[in-house]
């Protein structure tokens, strides 16, 4: 299982994808907000999303954890 962590400090904006969904390497699995811009955060290997750590409006610092996939 891998840890997908925040590459910026911001909001999350928008969740794409939920636990249980499949995603491939580099697919985008949710958006962040940070002055004023949007941030894709993406899967670091295909598999399943395993646990969505955030939801949308959080607040996260840079290297937060936001989510797992295996």
């Amino acid at each position: 299982m891998a840890d997908v962590k925040s590459i910026v400090t911001g909001v999350v904006w928008k969740l794409e994808k939920q636990a249980g969904d499949t995603v491939a390497e580099g697919e985008v699995i949710m958006i962040m907000e940070s002055m004023k811009m949007e941030i894709p955060i993406e899967a670091p290997h295909a598999g399943a999303v395993h646990h969505i750590a955030v939801k949308e409006g959080d607040s996260v610092t840079e290297g937060d954890v936001v989510a797992h996939v295996k």
